[in-house]
């Protein structure tokens, strides 16, 4: 049988949903997938998260392959599809971090030289989760409480002590004074 017998007939049998037939179409491809995506990423673990990605929407997606191309070239569509959109979405994230730290420093909550700035993102890195969470919505994304609540699923008065309990640190680490 022909490789591409073999994935059309791997195909047919996931789409039936057979999970078995579609993980040995991951074992075939997943070395093409995450060797073009780590050319285009420069960075293995974002090109394994995007391929990781790019298996996950390919299992949603297998009764929409129409067999015109190979299962190769289909998979490495929706990994560049995956890329591009991881791309433009940190594109959009480090336009939005530039402009909020700009307006920081303008109003001076923020230290401006890289050292200090590297101190505030290891203590950022350095909250607990939930913490860190409800700093970058209501401080970084000026999410109101009420919202960062609901993004987060916690009561309002958890965020706002999330909120006060993070600022406070990362003001510390930086040896600003909490006001």
């Amino acid at each position: 049988m022909t490789p591409q017998g073999l994935d059309a007939d791997l195909v047919e049998a996931a789409r039936g949903g057979s999970s078995a037939a579609f993980g040995r179409l991951v074992d075939r491809h997943q070395r093409a997938v995450r060797g073009f995506l780590r050319r285009l990423c420069g960075d293995a673990a974002e090109a394994d998260d995007l391929a990781q990605e790019t298996f996950l929407a390919a299992w949603t997606e297998i009764g929409r392959f129409r067999g015109e191309a190979e299962v190769r070239s289909w998979l490495c569509g929706i990994a560049w599809r995956r890329h591009q959109s991881a791309a433009r979405a940190g594109l959009r994230r480090r336009r939005r971090d530039q402009a909020w730290s700009e307006a920081a420093q303008q109003q001076g909550a923020i230290p401006a030289s890289s050292d200090d700035r590297l101190t505030l993102e290891r203590a950022l890195a350095g909250l607990p989760l939930d913490q860190r969470a409800a700093v970058a919505l209501c401080l970084a994304g000026e999410f109101s409480h009420a919202d960062a609540a609901e993004v987060l699923g916690l009561p309002i008065g958890t965020v706002k002590s999330h909120v006060a309990r993070g600022r406070s640190r990362l003001l510390a680490a930086i040896g600003g004074r909490d006001e």
